[in-house]
């Protein structure tokens, strides 16, 4: 659906109803007042002749509209039409939210997806209706919003970490774009700015991630748990918590949100981690789509079980490919030993996951990885150290599981698995997985009903496993 599609009925009758299924996926612009809401917001709805609607939040910021103080657009779930998307503009989307665009300004996002920056253009004023610009500048002042209004994290913190070069230019556009500067909005908030910490200390805040409902969070968080890395992860059924470049992170399941708790020495690293943690935990997957497609069929008892499933992301894209490689024909138990082991010799300073490049330097004989396992692993660093392999966005998903099905070593299985998890793949499916097949067999789920859960059998994989 392009920018100009939306149906004004149906985007009128979800307004009025304030139906929470709409969260994210288009906002209503008043222009009476100015102001643009998600589809829940409490206030009265509008008079349809006084109401617009818009696919994203950059749209009605460039048709001249500014976000609700009461319903906050900065807190919607994304669009799942957009995250679940490997063509350009899905792809795109995705790096802006990793903060490419801020690091690397539209032209180097642009080189990222081997595009030129006149096409990436063209391609988004034709789905969005604005350019990359527009919809990075949003994503930018919807973030230094919601610090804002949540932390008392100083000024000119909050315009580093929101990816403003300046804090002039964070004053001005906030003005430009919403009629009041940062310290007006924190008034407003109640909120009184913290005092500037110790530079050589980490900053430390919270922020909420909102999530559509119903979301399994004991099924997401056990996931991960079961699966963590001893030295780098900890993790039981309600929380989550990791090392990342600069500080920590810890990731806590709350009733109607994830609440997000980070330390870090740079707050610019910020724009990149909440990115990194809505797609790890899955926040913006439509349960309800999901759950049509699954529960008509044979997998209906287990999609009732189990409301709200997601399949669960990764941090790292080469973390993922590495966990998939070392765990290969043996047991989660097993793959968490070995992958302890790796992390304990090749781990980056602050106890990082190794870098390709990092992994590609280590000595990896004497930790139980076969001659095999270790070729297969070096030769993956070298792809995703030199580029061949994208693993975090930039390249197709058809061309990134091409590119891993060409390092010895990595058949069928280990490449779906990625796509599932890394590549963010909602039809992918473990081909040969021995847990799925006797699952299916146990439940008398004929091999040919894999067909019939297309394009979500990512999602019926997870509910086989978890109903093992």
């Amino acid at each position: 659906m392009s920018a100009l599609e939306l149906d004004f009925d149906s985007c009128y009758r979800a307004v009025s109803a304030r139906d929470a299924r709409f969260d994210g996926r288009f906002y209503t612009a008043v222009t009476t007042t100015r102001i643009y809401c998600r589809p829940i917001c409490p206030a009265r709805t509008p008079s349809f002749r006084n109401v617009r609607f818009y696919r994203h939040a950059a749209s009605a910021e460039a048709a001249g509209f500014r976000p609700c103080k009461r319903c906050r657009p900065e807190l919607s779930p994304g669009d799942p039409g957009w995250d679940v998307r490997g063509d350009l503009i899905g792809r795109a989307l995705r790096l802006i939210d990793d903060g490419a665009a801020d690091e690397r300004g539209v032209a180097g996002l642009a080189r990222r997806l081997h595009i030129t920056e006149r096409h990436l253009h063209r391609l988004f004023v034709a789905e969005l209706g604005v350019g990359p610009l527009a919809v990075a500048r949003t994503k930018r002042l919807l973030l230094a919003k919601q610090l804002l209004t949540e932390t008392d994290l100083p000024v000119t913190d909050v315009a580093f970490a929101a990816g403003f070069g300046s804090v002039r230019q964070f004053n001005a556009t906030m003005r430009e774009t919403y009629g009041f500067t940062p310290s007006e909005l924190r008034a407003t908030a109640g909120r009184v700015a913290a005092k500037v910490a110790d530079a050589a200390g980490p900053v430390s805040l919270r922020l909420r991630l909102h999530r559509r409902e119903p979301y399994d969070a004991d099924g997401v968080f056990g996931f991960l748990a079961s699966r963590a890395i001893p030295g780098l992860e900890v993790a039981d059924r309600t929380s989550y918590a990791r090392s990342v470049p600069g500080g920590t992170l810890t990731l806590t399941a709350q009733p109607g949100h994830i609440a997000l708790d980070v330390a870090v020495d740079d707050t610019r690293r910020l724009t990149r981690l909440v990115g990194r943690c809505r797609r790890l935990l899955d926040l913006d997957a439509d349960p309800h789509a999901i759950a049509q497609a699954l529960g008509q069929g044979s997998l209906g008892p287990l999609v009732a079980a189990r409301p709200g499933l997601r399949v669960p992301g990764t941090f790292d894209g080469f973390e993922l490919a590495v966990r998939a490689v070392v765990g290969q024909q043996i047991s989660v138990a097993g793959a968490r030993t070995l992958l302890g082991r790796i992390v304990a010799r090749a781990a980056a300073p602050e106890g990082l996951f190794p870098t390709p490049a990092h992994l590609l330097d280590t000595d990896l004989t004497g930790l139980g990885l076969t001659n095999r396992r270790i070729a297969t692993l070096k030769d993956l660093s070298a792809r995703l150290a030199d580029g061949r392999i994208d693993l975090d966005g930039g390249q197709d998903p058809a061309d990134a599981v091409a590119g891993l099905l060409d390092v010895p070593g990595i058949g069928p299985w280990t490449a779906s698995y990625v796509a599932l998890r890394a590549l963010r793949d909602p039809d992918a499916w473990p081909t040969g997985d021995l847990v799925l097949t006797k699952r299916m067999a146990a439940l008398g789920i004929p091999h040919d009903h894999i067909e019939r859960w297309r394009p979500w059998r990512a999602y019926a994989a997870l509910h086989l496993w978890s109903s093992s």
